[in-house]
């Protein structure tokens, strides 16, 4: 099974954009992974191909129109999770883009203006999604990212098969500090540990510095790992 990647979009001129090189572009010309870019302005019914409007009850910028890119969804084949990328939605996880890496592929709607008009959401089965807490001009390099993400762990698109295990998120924690050669450099020297040879040292330093990282860095991420890490599995909570 191929992953394939359909993009709704006013500018795919913007794809395959960053994912035409390097590991993902390698993947795409290997044909690990497909994309189409689908122009909505193709969807378009009057003379002006119009694919926004203003604002019911006033305000600034413009709208995109439910009826076109209700068009332009209902062109792309059935049989994939249909993602919508916009700050309203929910922030995507690595737990998220993994589940998608391992399915058939995903439809994307990449958003513009001031936002979709909500009709769209609600008569359309859409996930809608987000990749952090701030704006950008167009939902295309949300996109990008989450594609990426979802590229990088299909079978074959990276060296080895566990490139992407330790990796910050994969484990609920933030990656552990990483050093190569030299040995010293401007007077800082590889911590001693990881010069040791012994794998269970290594190892054991590794998850404590992950774990004080995440900690101190990323306490939200932190209290989330401790909550999964000793909630009992019938999910009772903990007497404390």
């Amino acid at each position: 099974m191929t992953f394939a990647a359909t993009i709704l979009t006013l500018y795919p001129e913007m794809f395959p954009g960053p994912l035409g090189v390097s590991l993902a572009g390698r993947a795409l010309r290997e044909g690990l992974w497909r994309l189409d870019a689908v122009q909505i302005r193709d969807f378009a019914t009057d003379k002006h191909r119009s694919v926004d409007d203003t604002p019911a009850g006033g305000g600034a910028g413009m709208v995109m129109r439910a009826d076109v890119l209700a068009a332009a969804l209902d062109s792309v084949p059935a049989g994939r999770p249909v993602l919508a990328m916009t700050p309203r939605g929910k922030t995507l996880t690595q737990q998220r883009v993994r589940a998608l890496a391992e399915g058939p592929g995903v439809t994307i709607l990449c958003g513009r203006f001031e936002g979709i008009d909500e009709r769209l959401f609600e008569g359309r089965e859409i996930e809608q999604v987000s990749i952090g807490d701030y704006i950008l001009s167009g939902g295309e390099m949300a996109a990008l990212t989450l594609l990426d993400a979802c590229i990088r762990l299909i079978p074959g698109v990276m060296g080895a098969a566990s490139s992407g295990m330790d990796e910050s998120f994969e484990t609920g924690l933030l990656e552990y500090p990483q050093y190569t050669r030299p040995a010293e450099w401007e007077g800082r020297t590889i911590p001693e540990v990881l010069r040791s040879g012994d794998h269970a040292r290594i190892e054991a330093w590794r998850r404590a510095q992950a774990e004080t990282d995440t900690r101190l860095r990323r306490p939200d991420l932190w209290e989330r790992h401790e909550g999964a890490r000793v909630s009992p599995p019938s999910g009772a909570r903990r007497r404390k």
